[in-house]
């Protein structure tokens, strides 16, 4: 027989006011389950297998050679201004026509990208291949003091 309650037996049932928190609990795992599954297939990444370089840093020369070439696209060797014209024996003059010097090429932010591509090519063609850009180290704003 089933059972069941009886009026007369004198419980009396009462309100539970308490939450069944447990099929809550269940979603958030599955949620859970579901966002690490789906978190790493997200990710965009291009697999490249990158060469490990060799190579031993070079040390700064004593007086190094500065090509600067400023806003309004004039060059200095150095502090003194030259001219475009002259610029390969002005590099010969003052590298003692050593064509493996490295020449520090300064430029203006504001200089385009053509003008300086034009200084590079003006380099190569007087011969001195050895390039450096030089820029400004920057640092992060959560390291400075």
């Amino acid at each position: 027989m089933a059972g069941g309650l009886r009026e007369d037996s004198g419980i009396e049932l009462t309100e539970n006011h308490e939450i069944n928190v447990t099929p809550f609990i269940d979603v958030m795992l599955v949620l859970l389950i579901i966002f690490m599954v789906a978190a790493p297939l997200s990710t965009v990444d291009i697999a490249v297998d990158l060469p490990v370089s060799t190579a031993m840093p070079v040390e700064r020369p004593d007086k190094p050679l500065y090509l600067t070439l400023k806003s309004d696209l004039s060059l200095a060797l150095g502090n003194e201004p030259i001219q475009r014209e002259t610029l390969a024996a002005s590099l010969d003059n003052f590298t003692a026509n050593d064509r493996q010097a490295r020449i520090f090429l300064r430029a203006d932010k504001s200089v385009s990208y053509e003008q300086l591509m034009t200084l590079m090519n003006q380099l190569r063609e007087a011969g001195y291949l050895k390039i450096a850009l030089v820029g400004l180290e920057s640092v992060p704003e959560d390291a400075r003091p």
